[in-house]
């Protein structure tokens, strides 16, 4: 059986990583969390004192970087440079901060890159947010997940809760505006649909539904 190239795009906190993790499992697929990309290199970025609309600095760190994920235990782990980052880059800093570079066309053009040659042979599922638009144009299924932006929000802050961090609801709501608004206002592969992707609304249902939903069409 041919094995496929899934694309699972949306926004944050439509939850996108659990559902995309759910089925690729479920196919025995590999699951690439290609926002870890950016998180990385924005990690990269920032450590160097860096700028994000420095474009020549950028390119010149970009060179430097090595991006895989491993297979463990606990899930794939993204490795910069052979130091697996996976918890490093999860701060609300180095989020904001991958989306100020996510629009950078040095960035992106150099993640094209590692994606596809990631999903060169099909058996992936990719999540993101220009995945079935821009990166995989021709991805065998697409799905566009989304949910109400309270939904959402309170979906990120009890992420972040849970890894500990010292945030409030409404903070996580106003940043999450924020970003959606950059991510979609942006001239450079802006978040949205891809003309032919599977809508799925994931704010009535339950994880498991969603993945549910997802495997019937991928089935059909």
């Amino acid at each position: 059986m041919k094995r496929l190239l899934i694309t699972i795009d949306g926004p944050a906190g439509a939850g996108k990583t659990t559902v995309s993790r759910e089925v690729a499992r479920h196919l025995e697929y590999t699951y690439v969390d290609t926002g870890a990309l950016y998180r990385a290199v924005a990690m990269a970025v920032l450590s160097e004192g860096c700028r994000a609309d420095d474009d020549g600095k950028v390119a010149q760190i970009l060179r430097g970087l090595a991006l895989r994920f491993e297979k463990s235990i606990r899930g794939p782990r993204l490795c910069m440079n052979e130091v697996d980052v996976s918890d490093q880059i999860r701060t609300q800093e180095i989020t904001m901060f991958a989306s100020a570079l996510s629009a950078r066309r040095v960035v992106r053009d150099y993640l094209l890159g590692v994606q596809r040659e990631m999903g060169k042979n099909g058996g992936v599922v990719f999540e993101g947010r220009d995945m079935g638009t821009v990166v995989f144009p021709r991805a065998d299924i697409k799905f566009f997940l989304d949910a109400d932006p309270d939904v959402r929000a309170l979906r990120r802050y009890r992420e972040l809760v849970t890894m500990g961090a010292d945030t409030s609801l409404a903070e996580v709501a106003e940043s999450m505006k924020k970003r959606d608004d950059d991510d979609s206002s942006r001239a450079l592969a802006p978040l949205r649909p891809a003309h032919d992707a599977i809508r799925v609304d994931s704010g009535p249902l339950a994880i498991e539904e969603v993945v549910e939903v997802m495997l019937r069409h991928i089935a059909h």
